[in-house]
């Protein structure tokens, strides 16, 4: 469908676009109050802005943008890489009304290495660029804890806010506090250690956070090794602990080729509001970080568009500096002296999978969370799937299956289940009786069924449903358009059959079946009613052949007649019982006259059997 652009001021803003610059830039647009409503990019400002304006839109969202944009503002920029980062930042700072949404990620926590003389390794939420250095986010607290844990015992870092300066060192100006002597800080403070072996330390810390931890571990092995060799058991016990902690630290990361190093990978995972750009970093062969960006959709962007948006926001945030980048679709090379790939093979294109699959995992992971919150999501959701895969009016609030039943011609009945909101109402399942036909006929037994179902339901002026199902192809579903059509229900009722063997949906008056896709929630609810009313109507049926045979049986007995028969049941359940009953139960149950019938039947069947 497409939009029509309607715009009061077209001949003002006509005017402006006419002296855009045919270069790159980023462009605002403002409504009548002033206020920007959208940010966007472009390799070329005239050609991009121009195109809002000369033509219908496929998205309602664009067409509305659109029609309040009352001003114009531009500017210019030397290159296409500097139009995305100014569109980025002007976008996290303004955050236009038509613009995507980039979620703020406070929450995550990041490891920094202070920039200052003999510097501090702490947790933080927030990223300041005085030349510190931050690792991060991490997703798990427990992880950045374990790494802090190992630093602060491995390597004795200050936690104190001093400024160590040689100046204030040499002067005297602090003295070592509590940490120094109970011998987690190696007191740098009083010079108990030079700049030089602290910044060592600093320096493999640096190398655990960047993924680079295999010297670590071995340095860590020479240590315990030398422990308890020298019987120093708990010492040894101790690195030991910090041993794990890293190993652990380093198994998380899924290792490939040790040649695949400093290579950032990317994926996109897309609903219809949102897109998930998910992240890894790869060091000397191992994934050392993983993030995944939640961005909310603003007009009718591209996947390219979103995941380029996400790769400059992570870049920016995590500060990488990557030369490579894998990429699932092809984009163009926007930012300086990086190359983006898109793998086909080998151990880089399984990395690529690996984003996906983690991308794919978030949003089915925010899709669980936001059903647990509110479970109507789920329902308008798949309600709403089966309107587009049908083609229906309306949403299919209320659906009826109907399923005939009669083995070997016996006793032939139907069954009619409900589902409302895409869930089984079995208060509401109903069993028919045929009563009209004679003999194993299931396209009579449809009709008749079908009309005596709505007929009863039009004249109790009950709901009637959006959508019937009936389990049979084109046969069963003509019998019941003519039911149908009989009740004057034809276009009021969307009426499908469902053919067992390639699960085809067929159509009244239309011979070409259509196919739902297998993995479709709207073939899942419809086998999941199929089936329903295939076992409700087997039960009823079954139910039906055992009681018709349990009371011909009954009924054989001279001198015991429907009432004595429906009591025996009744106190003792099954024919099999009442066979075994003496003779004073009987007598309790029906009285001495009618059990000295029942038990002397019964026992003679029994000798005759011996005999």
């Amino acid at each position: 469908m497409k939009y029509k652009t309607v715009n009061k001021n077209i001949d003002h803003l006509k005017s402006l676009i006419s002296v855009l610059p045919n270069k790159p830039g980023i462009y605002q647009y403002f409504d009548q109050s002033n206020t920007i409503i959208y940010i966007g990019k472009a390799k070329d400002l005239r050609k991009r802005v121009s195109s809002y304006f000369t033509k219908n839109h496929d998205h309602r969202k664009t067409a509305l943008l659109v029609r309040n944009i009352v001003d114009i503002k531009h500017m210019v920029v030397e290159s296409e890489q500097d139009a995305l980062l100014l569109e980025n930042n002007l976008i996290k700072k303004y955050q236009p009304r038509y613009n995507i949404r980039l979620k703020d990620d406070k929450s995550y926590p990041w490891i920094c290495i202070k920039n200052e003389p003999f510097p501090r390794v702490f947790k933080t939420r927030n990223l300041v660029r005085d030349g510190s250095k931050y690792f991060g986010p991490y997703t798990s607290i427990y992880t950045v804890r374990t790494l802090l844990d190992l630093f602060k015992s491995e390597y004795k870092l200050r936690t104190c806010n001093y400024n160590l300066t040689p100046e204030n060192i040499a002067s005297g100006k602090y003295k070592v506090c509590l940490e120094y002597h109970i011998g987690n800080c190696k007191g740098p403070c009083e010079g108990h250690i030079s700049a030089e072996n602290y910044d060592q330390g600093i320096a493999d810390i640096s190398d655990i956070l960047k993924g680079n931890i295999s010297g670590v571990i071995k340095h860590l092995e020479g240590m315990m090794a030398e422990m308890s060799a020298n019987l120093n058991f708990e010492e040894a016990l101790a690195i030991k602990e910090n041993y794990d902690s890293l190993k652990r630290y380093q198994s998380r990361s899924t290792v490939v080729s040790p040649v695949i190093t400093d290579v950032d990978v990317y994926s996109i995972e897309e609903d219809e509001n949102f897109a998930f750009i998910n992240y890894l970093k790869i060091i000397k062969g191992a994934i050392i970080q993983t993030f995944t960006l939640e961005i909310k959709k603003g007009l009718d962007e591209t996947s390219e568009e979103l995941l380029l948006a996400g790769i400059v926001e992570i870049r920016q945030k995590i500060f990488s500096n990557a030369r490579e980048i894998l990429v699932p679709i092809k984009l163009e090379n926007f930012i300086e002296n990086v190359t983006f790939r898109v793998p086909q093979r080998g151990e880089k294109k399984e990395l690529l999978d690996l984003s996906k699959r983690n991308a794919k995992y978030f949003r089915l992971e925010k899709d669980k969370q936001a059903v647990l919150k509110n479970p109507a999501i789920r329902t308008d959701r798949i309600l709403n799937t089966i309107k587009k895969d049908l083609q229906l009016k309306g949403l299919p609030e209320r659906i009826e299956c109907f399923d005939n039943s009669n083995l070997q011609g016996t006793n032939p009945v139907a069954a009619c289940v409900v589902f409302k909101d895409a869930k089984p109402a079995k208060k509401e399942y109903r069993h028919f009786n045929v009563k009209t036909v004679e003999g194993p006929n299931d396209f009579a037994s449809m009709e008749e069924i079908v009309y005596r179902r709505y007929r009863r339901l039009l004249d109790e002026k009950k709901p009637l449903p959006q959508l019937i199902v009936v389990d049979g192809g084109k046969g069963q579903l003509s019998a019941t358009m003519k039911s149908i059509d009989k009740l004057e229900l034809r276009g009021k009722i969307t009426v499908i059959g469902i053919a067992k063997r390639l699960e085809e949906i067929y159509f009244p008056g239309d011979s070409v079946p259509i196919y739902i896709n297998k993995n479709s929630e709207t073939l899942k609810v419809i086998q999941h009613l199929r089936d329903e009313a295939h076992r409700f109507g087997i039960t009823f049926h079954r139910d039906k052949r055992s009681k018709a045979f349990i009371t011909s049986e009954l009924g054989n007995i001279n001198g015991v007649g429907e009432k004595t028969t429906e009591k025996l049941l009744k106190d003792f359940k099954s024919v099999k019982q009442i066979k075994q009953q003496k003779i004073e139960a009987l007598e309790g149950s029906i009285g001495k006259a009618k059990a000295r019938i029942v038990f002397d039947y019964f026992q003679k069947q029994s000798d005759e059997k011996n005999d």
